[in-house]
C-alpha cells in the first residue's frame, strides 16, 4: 500500500438478496479487503399503495423478512462478519456509513423496479467521490450480458424468449460463499438492532392450521425446503402433474417466497434441479421447474425493459379498457364474499396465510377482471399487500397478462369458473376447507350453491344471503357483458 493510500473497505448493501452464497457483491468484496455488510429498512416500504392505500407489506411477508434478517446476521457472523441494520433511506444511510467506516467501494445487486432504480441513482449521487460503485445482477438464471439479445429487445412473447435462451450452453453455476473469516473495517460501526415484530408490523401472528406451509425466512429454511421437497420426499419427478394442486405442502416446490427475498437464488435452485437429473431422473417434470424459473426470468426482464409502463392501467401494450371501480365488489373479492366458492376459497386462503396456489391466482385474477370488470391494478395492489412471495416483476407482470394488457395479449381471454372447478376441485375439498359454511352442501352443487333449493339450503345449513353470500354476478352473463364492453372500446 502506498503511503497515504486508503485501505480497502467495501460496503455491501443487502436488498432482496438475503443470503451469503451465490452473492457476487459479497464474494468480490471479501476478496478485496475489509467488508461492511448493511441492510436499510427504508420507511418508504411502509407507505400505503398508490391506488387503494393498502399496506405495501403485509404481516406474513413482514415476519418472513424479520426471520430472514436474523438468519443473514447469523450466517455473516459464522464467517466472522456482521450485518449492520439501519433504519432510513439508503441514499442517506449508505453515504453516512461510507464516511464513518471509510469505504473505498459500495457493492450491491441491481433492483428491477422503477422505485428501486430511483433509489440506486440517489445513492450514487450521495456517496463520497472516492467511494466507487459496482453492481451485479442476480434476478435471473442468465446474466443479461450473456443473453442473445439486449434487455430492451426482450421478445414480447414468452415462447420466443424461452427458445432463444434454451439455445445457449446451459445455465451458470452459483457462486460459492466467501471463505471465513471476513475482515471487518478498522473502525466498525455499531451493528444496530434487528427489527422487532412490532416494528415490522406483524406482531404475534397466529398460523392457520389450514395453511399449506409455515414459511420461515432465511437461507437455511430455503435449503431445508429444497432438501425436503426435492430429495427426501422425492417430489420433483412428478412436479408437472401436481403443480396445479390447491391443498397441501407438496403439490409444488413452494420456493417462491425464498426466491422473492433472495434467500435462495434462481441459479441455486437450477443447480439442484440439474443435480437431481444427474443422480435420480430427468423427465418432463424436472424440466418444468426450469420452465417456471424461465417464466420468472422473463417477467424480470420485461419489467426492466418497460419500466413504469408495467403499472399503467393500459398495461405494457397500452391497451385502454373500460375498467370498473366498484368498491363494494372489490371488497367482496378481497374478503372472499363473492358467492363463487372457487374464488372465495382462494381469497380466504390468502389473508390468513399469505399464500395462494398459482392456479388459484390465475382464477381469481380472471374473475376480478373478466367477470367483475374491475381495474386489474386494484388486484395487483391487493396481492402486493398480502402475498408472502411478492415480487414486483412477477406480480405486476402476471396481472398485466391476466388482464389482457400485457405480453401475449390475445383479446378477451378468461378462465371459465365451472371448468376450473371441475378440473382442480371437483369434490370441493379446497372449497370446504376455506369456506366451512359449505361443508354440508352436496358434492354436485359445491361449486354452484346458488342452485340449492330452499329445502336443500335448510338441510345443508347453508342459507344463501345469510350463511353464504349470493353470487355477485351471473358467471356467464358477466363475462358476456364485459366482453361487449371490450369490443366497444376497441371500435372507438
Amino acid at each position: 500500500m502506498n503511503p497515504g493510500q486508503k485501505s480497502a473497505t467495501t460496503g455491501v448493501w443487502f436488498r432482496s438478496d438475503l443470503r451469503v452464497g451465490d452473492h457476487g457483491p459479497l464474494l468480490e468484496a471479501a476478496r478485496a479487503g475489509a467488508v461492511s455488510c448493511v441492510v436499510c429498512l427504508d420507511p418508504r416500504d411502509e407507505e400505503p399503495s398508490r391506488l387503494r392505500g393498502l399496506p405495501r407489506r403485509g404481516p406474513f411477508r413482514a415476519r418472513f423478512l424479520g426471520e430472514a434478517l436474523v438468519d443473514l446476521r447469523e450466517a455473516l457472523r459464522s464467517l466472522g462478519g456482521e450485518l449492520l441494520v439501519r433504519r432510513g433511506r439508503p441514499e442517506e444511510v449508505l453515504p453516512s456509513l461510507a464516511r464513518e467506516e471509510g469505504w473505498t467501494a459500495l457493492h450491491f445487486h441491481e433492483g428491477v423496479g422503477t422505485e428501486e432504480a430511483s433509489v440506486e441513482a440517489a445513492v450514487r449521487l450521495a456517496l463520497p467521490d472516492d467511494c466507487a460503485v459496482r453492481t451485479w445482477w442476480d434476478r435471473t438464471l442468465v446474466d443479461p450480458s450473456e443473453l442473445p439479445f439486449a434487455v430492451d429487445q426482450t421478445p414480447e412473447l414468452f415462447t420466443r424468449f424461452r427458445k432463444l435462451v434454451e439455445r445457449g450452453d446451459g445455465f451458470p453455476e452459483p457462486l460459492p460463499a466467501p471463505r471465513s473469516p471476513l475482515r471487518r473495517p478498522a473502525t466498525p460501526a455499531e451493528s444496530g438492532d434487528l427489527p422487532s415484530a412490532g416494528e415490522l408490523g406483524c406482531g404475534a401472528l397466529e398460523d392457520d392450521p389450514r395453511a399449506v406451509l409455515r414459511f420461515h425466512g432465511g437461507s437455511r429454511a430455503a435449503a431445508e425446503r429444497v432438501q425436503a421437497y426435492v430429495w427426501e420426499e422425492d417430489r420433483l419427478k412428478g412436479y408437472k402433474q401436481t403443480r396445479n394442486g390447491l391443498i397441501g405442502a407438496d403439490y409444488s416446490s413452494k420456493l417462491s417466497p425464498w426466491l422473492a427475498l433472495g434467500c435462495i437464488s434462481a441459479r441455486q435452485v437450477q443447480a439442484e434441479v440439474e443435480r437431481y437429473e444427474r443422480e435420480r431422473v430427468r423427465n418432463d417434470s424436472t424440466y418444468w421447474l426450469t420452465f417456471e424459473l424461465l417464466w420468472r426470468d422473463y417477467f424480470q426482464l420485461i419489467a426492466a425493459k418497460h419500466g413504469a409502463a408495467l403499472f399503467r392501467a393500459s398495461g405494457l401494450q397500452g391497451i385502454e379498457r373500460p375498467w370498473q371501480h366498484d368498491e363494494q365488489g372489490f371488497d367482496a373479492w378481497c374478503e372472499g364474499r363473492t358467492g363463487v366458492p372457487l374464488v372465495d376459497a382462494n381469497m380466504r386462503e390468502l389473508a390468513p396465510s399469505g399464500f395462494m396456489s398459482n392456479r388459484g391466482r390465475q382464477i381469481v385474477a380472471s374473475f376480478l377482471t373478466k367477470n367483475l370488470g374491475i381495474d386489474w391494478r386494484w388486484g395487483a395492489e391487493w396481492f402486493e399487500s398480502q402475498l408472502l412471495d411478492f415480487d414486483v416483476a412477477s406480480n405486476w407482470g402476471n396481472w398485466n397478462y391476466a388482464a389482457g394488457v400485457g405480453n401475449d395479449a390475445r383479446g378477451f381471454r378468461y378462465f371459465d369458473i365451472a371448468t376450473q372447478a371441475s378440473k382442480y376441485d371437483r369434490r370441493g375439498r379446497h372449497a370446504r376447507l376455506w369456506c366451512p359454511e359449505l361443508d354440508r352442501v352436496p358434492e354436485r352443487l359445491i361449486h354452484a350453491p346458488w342452485q340449492l333449493t330452499p329445502s336443500q339450503q335448510e338441510a345443508a345449513s347453508c342459507r344463501l344471503g345469510r350463511d353464504y353470500p349470493r353470487p355477485l354476478v351471473d358467471l356467464d352473463a358477466s363475462v358476456a357483458a364485459n366482453r361487449r364492453r371490450w369490443e366497444e372500446s376497441e371500435r372507438r
